[in-house]
């Protein structure tokens, strides 16, 4: 039996795989790229630094142990060359897809020469399989090409990008290669603040939910989510969303009296729009105004003075 890596996007994989005896080792690839700065111009040990210090600030694990992590990781990926094959295992979403941009560039720079590398990526949620059907994936394997290395390290240069040109370019580029990329490029980009409203699509979902009555924040993660054609966004991500549509001043949404946001919410928490909130939601007024944006897109700081929209009727992007 070869020596196997098998490289996926989180624990939840890992411990199916580990039910369904897939041979080898296994290597989680724990990281939100969607949220957060993946600024260009730095080694994947810088990076991920840049990302660990990021998801500490969120309040998301300890400094010692999130820099372990990225530590542990890396250094499994440098030592790929002690495994005969190396085996991708992703999903069709915007989560799973930057992640296979990041490893397929970070190969592209690394190829392995005696190393057999393959990728297994499908429409079928990893975290939500029995074993048997994890183990069925193995049918869809397919050997990784120069094209799928070239493509990857274009599209992973143009997301680190300081301006989403290029990152919108890629839908007039051939990326057949990756054929789950192009739902990913715009959905990336419909998280820039829509040029009527300033609100992410996500932001604008949320909030939409809450308008129309739902209250518990559970439920208005669990129908964001089925608004999604591929479901990628974690709770945490999105109460950070909710939190600070709680926060600004005046807020967009009220929590019941005396309750605190919390994850996971208290059964009896109720969240409600604001009349400012509905303002916003109609384009009334302009919630990246309002709020003042200080966030990243990949490679892309948006701040005042480099301030990018997405107009989602037109599929255009403007600064």
């Amino acid at each position: 039996m070869k020596n196997i890596l098998n490289i996926t996007n989180g624990d939840s994989a890992v411990e199916i795989m580990n039910k369904a005896n897939i041979a080898g080792d296994f290597l989680p690839w724990r990281d939100i790229l969607h949220d957060g700065p993946v600024p260009e111009n730095h080694s994947l040990k810088e990076l991920s630094e840049i990302r660990a210090q990021f998801i500490v600030g969120r309040g998301w694990g300890t400094q010692e142990s999130v820099r372990n992590s990225f530590i542990e990781r890396d250094n499994e990926l440098k030592s790929f060359e002690k495994y005969e094959k190396v085996i991708l295992w992703f999903e069709h979403d915007l989560y799973d897809q930057l992640q296979i941009l990041q490893i397929l560039d970070w190969f592209h720079s690394n190829q392995p020469n005696d190393v057999e590398f393959s990728i297994i990526c499908t429409e079928k949620y990893l975290g939500m399989l029995s074993p048997d059907e994890m183990k069925n994936l193995l049918k869809y394997e397919e050997v990784i090409t120069e094209k799928h290395l070239n493509l990857s390290s274009k599209a992973w240069a143009s997301f680190r990008s300081c301006t989403p040109e290029k990152w919108y370019g890629l839908l007039n580029s051939d990326t057949s290669a990756l054929p789950f990329l192009e739902n990913a490029i715009v959905r990336m980009l419909e998280e820039y603040p829509d040029c009527s409203n300033g609100l992410s699509r996500t932001e604008r979902q949320a909030l939409k939910i809450i308008s129309e009555g739902g209250k518990h924040p559970g439920e208005i993660f669990r129908r964001s989510q089925e608004s999604e054609d591929q479901m990628f966004l974690g709770d945490s991500s999105f109460w950070v969303i909710l939190q600070e549509f709680l926060e600004c001043n005046p807020p967009l949404i009220k929590l019941s009296n005396g309750k605190k946001l919390t994850l996971p919410a208290d059964p009896d928490h109720e969240l409600t729009i604001t009349p400012l909130g509905r303002e916003v939601l109609a384009g009334i007024r302009k919630w990246s105004e309002i709020v003042g944006i200080d966030r990243w897109i990949g490679g892309v700081h948006l701040k005042p003075g480099n301030t990018w929209c997405w107009d989602s009727g037109s599929r255009t992007l403007s600064k």
